[in-house]
């Protein structure tokens, strides 16, 4: 397995005139001591000179500070406009990238972020790219405005689903451009794979989360396991109807799981654990008009993997791999076995095969977590469903911190100046344990 690498400490870019609350850290955290020097200086608002010189200090000695995780949300976080207060604040790097965006894609893809409207945005196919898309934007404008580095800053990347495309790009793994264009063919893979069934077999499909305490988590999805048989498993016959497949398609926390598939079928057997139990948690049907993560969308497995069997359509990359494995890519941690990836071969079967697996999200945080010791998570792209599954499991609620670090979410640009002050006031926190 490959361990969560060190990296280099560097007080990260704050807007001039801005500087850290004082009085931390809190009396309270008792197994957590600050290193030596206590007070990094901040820096200004990051040139391109800056961040040209900050990018030579990852040969310099290392300081000590606590582990940082980047994570990227999944379908279901879209919302028109979601481009306009990035393209309003930081027009100059913003817009390129849109430009960029919608070459890619082939489309103005674009114009429907912008306006909608939000039935359009929905489908699929638009909104697997755009929320992809609108993730690596705020990245790039952290790295562009502020002198963020991934490479840098951060100890490992993760993604939620969809999310895990925006990661891969963050580590260093992919090209934007190449994972912005197998979102997109996935996206209409998967979309295709709904309609296929709806017109051969009939029915609804969609994805119902089920929430329950905790303490019938492990209980509701044996009873889900019980009911549903083989269905639930990769290898379920390729003769059973869709109607039948049904999946546990994602274990977002110790207190939530994601049922994908026929939405009747899934009302039945959610009515039947119920009545096993003896417990009655609750179902929400989620915004998706495709059955994600189930054996519905088998066909967009082997789209991907098509895909990352070939070369790379990055400019000065096309003769290429399209994946890369380069020696200073940072972590990332897969949705199916919730460890990162271990090679170049692994990480083309595990993303083609997340298609339909379960993404075993639960578990990520709690790897990272509880073994790792990450103390510190940045959630990058539209919504706060991720920060709010994080949150969840590592101890924060709001603003709240958490073990010495802290669990914090970039959606707009109101929020940068916050995020990077958390950072800079925890980043000679050292945990003792």
């Amino acid at each position: 397995m490959i361990p969560l690498r060190p990296a280099p400490c560097r007080p990260l870019a704050v807007c001039a005139g801005r500087h850290p609350r004082a009085g931390w850290p809190p009396a309270a955290s008792r197994r957590w001591r600050r290193s030596q020097p206590s007070q990094p200086p901040p820096l200004c608002h990051a040139s391109s000179s800056s961040s040209s010189s900050s990018s030579s200090s990852s040969g310099s000695a290392r300081s000590a500070r606590p582990k940082t995780a980047l994570f990227f949300p999944g379908q279901g976080v879209q919302k028109v406009g979601m481009l306009t207060p990035w393209l309003e604040a930081f027009p100059r790097t913003a817009k390129p990238i849109v430009q960029e965006i919608d070459h890619v894609v082939g489309y103005k893809l674009s114009d429907i972020i912008e306006a909608g409207p939000s039935k359009d945005l929905n489908l699929t196919d638009h909104a697997q790219p755009a929320i992809m898309a609108t993730s690596i934007l705020i990245l790039r404008i952290l790295e562009a405005e502020f002198g963020f580095r991934t490479s840098e800053r951060v100890d490992v990347t993760l993604g939620h689903s969809l999310g895990e495309f925006a990661a891969l790009v963050a580590s260093g793994y992919m090209q934007f451009q190449d994972s912005l264009h197998l979102v997109q063919e996935r996206a209409k893979a998967m979309a295709a794979a709904t309609r296929r069934a709806e017109e051969e077999h009939g029915g609804e499909y969609g994805m119902v989360a089920v929430v329950t305490e905790p303490e019938y988590m492990q209980p509701l999805v044996a009873a889900i396991g019980k009911f549903v048989g083989s269905s639930s498993s990769p290898d379920s016959s390729e003769d059973r109807s869709p109607i039948d497949h049904v999946r546990i398609a994602n274990i977002n926390s110790k207190n939530q799981i994601v049922l994908s598939g026929n939405i009747e079928r899934i009302r039945t057997l959610v009515a039947n654990v119920r009545q096993f139990l003896g417990h009655d948690p609750r179902a929400v049907r989620l915004k998706s008009d495709s059955p994600f993560h189930s054996p519905i969308m088998r066909p967009a497995v082997a789209v991907v993997r098509d895909i990352l069997s070939g070369t790379s359509r990055a400019p000065g990359r096309e003769r290429e791999d399209v994946v890369a494995w380069p020696d200073d890519a940072v972590p990332c941690v897969s949705n199916v076995t919730a460890r990162p990836f271990e090679s170049k071969a692994q990480l083309k079967d595990l993303l083609a095969r997340q298609c339909e697996e379960t993404v075993q999200w639960w578990d990520s945080i709690r790897y990272l977590d509880q073994e790792q010791r990450v103390r510190r998570w940045v959630g990058i792209g539209p919504g706060k469903v991720g920060r709010n599954l994080v949150g969840k499991e590592v101890g924060m609620r709001g603003k709240d911190t958490v073990k010495g670090g802290g669990v914090w979410a970039i959606t707009d640009p109101s929020e940068i100046e916050e995020v990077l002050t958390g950072l800079q006031e925890t980043e000679g926190l050292v945990d003792e344990e």
